[in-house]
C-alpha cells in the first residue's frame, strides 16, 4: 500500500484525536469548577440564571434566588462559578474598577440638561377650539392673499374663474372624519 493513499486517514485520526482531547479537557475543567463550589459563591445556571450558592450535596446544589426563594439544581446546570466582583457587578451593579467616571455614558437624559437651564413646558395635548380658530384662519389668509397674487398676474377673464372657484370652496362644507359621499 501507498503511503499518500494512508496519509488522508492518518491526518482525519489525528483531528479526531485532538477534537476529543479538548472536549474532555473542557468537562473536566467544568467537573473540578462544580466540585469547588462552596456556600456563599455566585453562580449562573446553564438557563442564565444568578444565584447564591446556600448548600453543596454530592449531586444537587442548594440556591438561594432571592429573599425566601431557594431552588434544588443538579450540578450539572451550574454553568459557571463568579467571582465575588463579577457577580456583585451583575446582580447588584457595584463597579469596583472604576478609574474615572468621565467616560461613562449617563443612563438617563437629566444630567445632560444644566440644572440652572430654563424647561420650557411642551404640551403634547389637542389643542382648545380658539387655537383651532385662529389657525384656521391664518391659513385662509395667507390662501387668500396667495390667489390675490396669483389674479394681479392673470387675464381679466380668468380673474372671475378664480374668484368663483374660491367663493365655490367656500360654501362646500369640510368633511370630516367618518363622513363619506356614499349613500
Amino acid at each position: 500500500m501507498n503511503v499518500y493513499t494512508l496519509l488522508p486517514f492518518i491526518v482525519l485520526i489525528a483531528v479526531m484525536f485532538l477534537m476529543t482531547r479538548s472536549a474532555k479537557k473542557k468537562q473536566q475543567q467544568a467537573a473540578n469548577m462544580r466540585n469547588e463550589m462552596q456556600p456563599g459563591s455566585g453562580v449562573r445556571t446553564i438557563g442564565g440564571m444568578y444565584a447564591t450558592v446556600k448548600e453543596v450535596t454530592e449531586d444537587t446544589v442548594l440556591l438561594d434566588a432571592g429573599p425566601g426563594v431557594e431552588l434544588i439544581f443538579a450540578k450539572n446546570a451550574i454553568g459557571a462559578v463568579l467571582s465575588d466582583d463579577e457577580y456583585n457587578r451583575i446582580i447588584h451593579g457595584v463597579e469596583h474598577d472604576l478609574k474615572s467616571d468621565s467616560g461613562l455614558v449617563p443612563d438617563d437624559a437629566s444630567s445632560l440638561a444644566d440644572a440652572d437651564a430654563e424647561h420650557k413646558a411642551v404640551d403634547f395635548g389637542k389643542k382648545d377650539a380658539a387655537e383651532e380658530t385662529a389657525v384656521a384662519e391664518d391659513k385662509a389668509l395667507a390662501e387668500d392673499k396667495t390667489l390675490a397674487d396669483k389674479a394681479e398676474t392673470v387675464e381679466p377673464a380668468a380673474k372671475d374663474d378664480i374668484v368663483a372657484d374660491k367663493a365655490e370652496q367656500a360654501e362646500t362644507p369640510k368633511k370630516t372624519d367618518g363622513d363619506t359621499d356614499a349613500k
